[in-house]
Formats: structure tokens, C-alpha cells, sequence
């Protein structure tokens, strides 16, 4: 049997999540000053190193494990599973039981029951459109990375009052894209976005230039119709010349960077 394929060229992204704890790591600290959790630290470090997110929209089940690995092997360790079919859920579990070395997190979660619904998949992270303080807290009690969305001045405040300083932006096309995220950096230099909503395979590197973006969310690597095709080597081959574009424009990083494992809750828990 093939060996599970790893992202090719930037170190090893497996399991070993207890290697990526050594003395050089160093907790984020927040607009207000408070230390983030180990947890949320880590999944920025990830979006940091790969600077891209894959939003993926899933009709079937089976094609979740087939699609993860296009995925690394184009590259890039990470996806955003959105909640918008009914078998999201069980495809981010397939992914995490089956690709460890995936950083899968889950997509348009709206509500707490839902956010509960996918740390008990075992998402590493939860990306919510909007700002839902009741979201954002149980995702923060409970040590799973959250990175709601925002699109006003007002809502960024609200965000950093909560203790969060990387928030999605959306969907930035419509808000003004560029020219609205520069800005952003005069009154809030602490705070990075990674935009979504719009983002094209010609538009990206624009973003991902920018000082304030970390990572750029989008689904032109691997669009519903090419998954639900089973174009998985296509998806392969866009997401390569993606992740090579993008590397071109971060900064090399000091060490690898690999996911906590997933916990998976048990039945009644």
C-alpha cells in the first residue's frame, strides 16, 4: 500500500503534535494583552506557514478522504469543511480519523449547537461568517480556535474585546476589497485579517501581500463541481500552483509546524 502522502517541500505535517511544543515557541498575545491558548496559537502558526484556506462545499461523504489527499498532495495541509450540505460533518470526521497530519476545521458555523457539533467531529478549528459572542466563548472555553467573521469598524472592536486578534474578513470583495483592508491598518494595526468571499487564482496574491492579511479563504482551488467530478488530480494541480505562489510571499519559517490530534468525542458525552 502507497504511503499517505505528506505536503511536499515544507517539512513534515503529521501527527506528532508534541514536537511543535519545544522552547522556541512562544504564545500569541492579544490586542488587550492576554496570552492566547496553546491551541489557537498553533492553528495560527499553521495559516501563517500556508497562507491559504480551501473553502470546501461537500455533497458526499466518500470523497472527503480522496479530496484531503489531493489536497497534501498539492501541498497544503488544510481545509475548511463549511456546514452548507448535510454531510459536512461527516466528512470532517473522516478526514480527521482517517489524514491526521490535516489541519480540518469547519466552515459557516452559525450557532453554538453547531460549533459543538464540530469539536466533537474533531475540528481544529471554526470559522463563523459573523461575529456571535456565544460562539466565540464556547469556542474559547473549550480551547478550539475561532476566527469569526467581521466587516465593520464596529464589529473588529467587539472582536477585540473578546480577546481575538485574527478574524476572518467578509466577504471582502463586496467591502472593498484591497483598498479596503489597507484601510484598516491605520486604526487597527493590531489586528490581521484572513479575507474571504470572492477571492479568485488571479486576486489572491494581492491579499496575501498586504501586512495585515495572514491567509486568504477561498473555494477556486477546489470548487464543489470538481470535487462532486472527482477531479482530484485537478484539484491537485491548482492547489500546487497556488501554495508556490503563496510561498513566494512568506517568510521561511524556523520549524514544522503540525496539528494537535483530534479528539473525537464519545457517544453521549
Amino acid at each position: 500500500m502507497a504511503a499517505k502522502p505528506t505536503a511536499p517541500c515544507f517539512g513534515f505535517v503529521d501527527a506528532r503534535f508534541a514536537r511543535a511544543l519545544n522552547a522556541e515557541f512562544t504564545l500569541a498575545v492579544t490586542p488587550n494583552g492576554d496570552e492566547m491558548n496553546v491551541q489557537q496559537s498553533m492553528m495560527t502558526e499553521a495559516l501563517r506557514r500556508w497562507r491559504i484556506i480551501p473553502v470546501i462545499v461537500i455533497d458526499e461523504p466518500k470523497n472527503a478522504v480522496p479530496l484531503a489527499t489531493a489536497l497534501l498532495a498539492g501541498g497544503l495541509p488544510i481545509a475548511e469543511i463549511t456546514l452548507r450540505t448535510p454531510a459536512a460533518l461527516d466528512a470532517l470526521r473522516r478526514i480527521t480519523q482517517e489524514l491526521p497530519e490535516m489541519f480540518a476545521g469547519v466552515g459557516t458555523v452559525l450557532n453554538v449547537r453547531q460549533a459543538e457539533q464540530a469539536r466533537k467531529a474533531g475540528a481544529h478549528f471554526v470559522i463563523s461568517p459573523g461575529l456571535n459572542r456565544a460562539v466565540v466563548d464556547y469556542c474559547l472555553e473549550h480551547d478550539v480556535p475561532v476566527y469569526p467573521g467581521v466587516a465593520t469598524a464596529s464589529e473588529i472592536e467587539a472582536a477585540i474585546e473578546s480577546g481575538l486578534n485574527l478574524l476572518k474578513l467578509w466577504p471582502i470583495v463586496t467591502l472593498g476589497g484591497v483598498e479596503y483592508m489597507n484601510l484598516l491598518a491605520g486604526p487597527f494595526a493590531g489586528v490581521e485579517f484572513n479575507p474571504s468571499g470572492g477571492l479568485t487564482t488571479t486576486t489572491f496574491e494581492s491579499y496575501l501581500a498586504l501586512k495585515n492579511v495572514v491567509a486568504c479563504g477561498g473555494s477556486w482551488m477546489a470548487p464543489a463541481d470538481w470535487i462532486a467530478g472527482k477531479q482530484f488530480d485537478r484539484i491537485s494541480a491548482a492547489v500546487r500552483d497556488s501554495v508556490t505562489r503563496a510561498n513566494k510571499l512568506t517568510p521561511p519559517r524556523k520549524s514544522p509546524v503540525t496539528p494537535r490530534p483530534a479528539i473525537h468525542a464519545t457517544p453521549g458525552r
